[in-house]
């Protein structure tokens, strides 16, 4: 009995060692890997990126108006009501296409007169030019005096100057009948018609429609060409000249592009918003583009640049200027200088300061400092800290087994390894 008692007291005093052991030992690899994580963030971890070359190509994007390559707003000459109109919107005309016919009485009337004026008068130059040769033949008898031969002479002429006065009113009524009838002036297409059988021209050819401003009849377009007209601000005044193409679309029909050749520029800046108007070419053969129509016009210019975009992200700011902070090869902070040319969305351009070579922390905390020594970890998968400038960077240091990347979470499985391998 005693020899069981004792044994069960040497099992129990083992049970008690062992169990102090166990504790003993997980309490220290507790320790160690708390040591082991306080050393490792008191480093403190960055993530990389890396300047990129600029797009050689510069492009911009403006609106602008498309116009006809001739347009032409008809006008009458002479006063009375419309008779008839001949051509609707959209008809296609050939020069001297008949518009529309003016019914004018009172200029018909007007040049009947006219016409009957000259007709006596061309009957008075008549008897005057006989009277003189008359008085003429008797001068070599001298049976009429000189004097009277010579007012007999310029009677004749007066008449004829008279003459020449009444076929020139005749032939100035005769102009106006014409414009009775409205032509079209050159190949093209209506793109308005203002009338209406009925509608009272006024003496200025225009309709009387009790307002101040005058009012067109018909407005004839030729569309075989179109003009482009783009206001261009003025840092992309030196890539306009011969050459300079554009990519043009238009809301009716967006999934076509019309290219647009640069015809002309103004050569001067508004004063208002800094741009320049100028002007391209449009090939319309098949007269798919209509004037008054509003373009999307993007322009691109091949430049000869030196200038990185790095993420704005990757800058920094303090009293040495603008910086960036970089890690050299022993992983250390090293921060330098940048002279940035333009800010742009997401980035900015660089012309100095940095390489393609450089590794850039981007999102630099502010307590970083120069020579401190920094641990390279790899954003989480998903986690694209530099969406617009190339792929991450890919020289990061992996990370020590049992840590996590930032970012990511680790698993309650990963906390409990430590714990089964006890």
């Amino acid at each position: 009995m005693k020899r069981k008692t004792k044994l069960v007291s040497i099992g129990a005093v083992l049970m008690v060692a062992v169990y102090l052991l166990v504790t003993f030992l997980y309490r220290k690899a507790a320790s160690d890997r708390l040591a082991q994580s306080t050393l490792q963030e008191a480093v403190p971890t960055v993530a990389l990126t890396r300047a990129q070359p600029v797009d050689p190509t510069t492009t911009i994007t403006l609106p602008g108006n498309i116009a006809a390559w001739y347009e032409a707003q008809i006008f009458a000459q002479v006063s009375g009501y419309v008779k008839m109109w001949d051509k609707d919107y959209g008809a296609e005309v050939k020069t001297g296409d008949v518009l529309a016919v003016i019914n004018a009485p009172a200029l018909s009337a007007e040049y009947g007169r006219a016409t009957a004026a000259a007709n006596a008068q061309r009957a008075r130059y008549e008897l005057a030019k006989l009277t003189e040769k008359r008085y003429s033949a008797m001068q070599k008898s001298n049976a009429v005096p000189l004097q009277t031969i010579s007012v007999k002479r310029a009677l004749a002429q007066v008449a004829k100057r008279e003459l020449d006065a009444a076929l020139q009113e005749v032939a100035r009524l005769d102009a106006l009948m014409k414009f009775r009838t409205i032509v079209a002036p050159f190949d093209g297409v209506v793109t308005s018609r203002d009338i209406n059988v009925g509608d009272y021209v006024n003496q200025q050819g225009t309709l009387d429609n009790n307002r101040a401003e005058s009012s067109r009849l018909f407005t004839v377009a030729d569309i075989h060409k179109m003009r482009l007209f783009v206001s261009v601000p003025a840092n992309f005044g030196p890539f306009l000249k011969p050459g300079l193409t554009a990519d043009v679309t238009v809301p009716q029909l967006p999934d076509r592009h019309f290219a647009a050749k640069f015809l002309t520029v103004a050569k001067g800046f508004s004063v208002d918003t800094r741009t320049a108007v100028t002007e391209f070419v449009i090939e319309n053969e098949d007269r798919a583009l209509w004037p008054g129509s509003y373009a999307t016009v993007r322009l691109s210019a091949e430049v000869d640049r030196t200038t990185l975009t790095i993420p704005a992200s990757a800058m920094v700011f303090d009293e040495n200027g603008t910086q960036v902070a970089t890690v050299t090869s022993e992983n250390k902070v090293h921060f330098k200088p940048i002279s940035v040319t333009q800010i742009l969305d997401s980035a900015v351009e660089v012309s100095a300061g940095v390489t393609t070579d450089d590794r850039l922390i981007d999102n630099p905390s502010a307590a970083l400092l120069e020579g401190e020594p920094v641990r390279i970890v790899t954003p989480a998968p998903g986690y694209d800290l530099n969406p617009h400038h190339g792929p991450d960077v890919t020289d990061h240091e992996p990370a020590t087994t049992g840590e996590a990347p930032v970012g990511e979470a680790v698993s309650e499985e990963a906390q409990d390894e430590p714990q089964k391998a006890l």
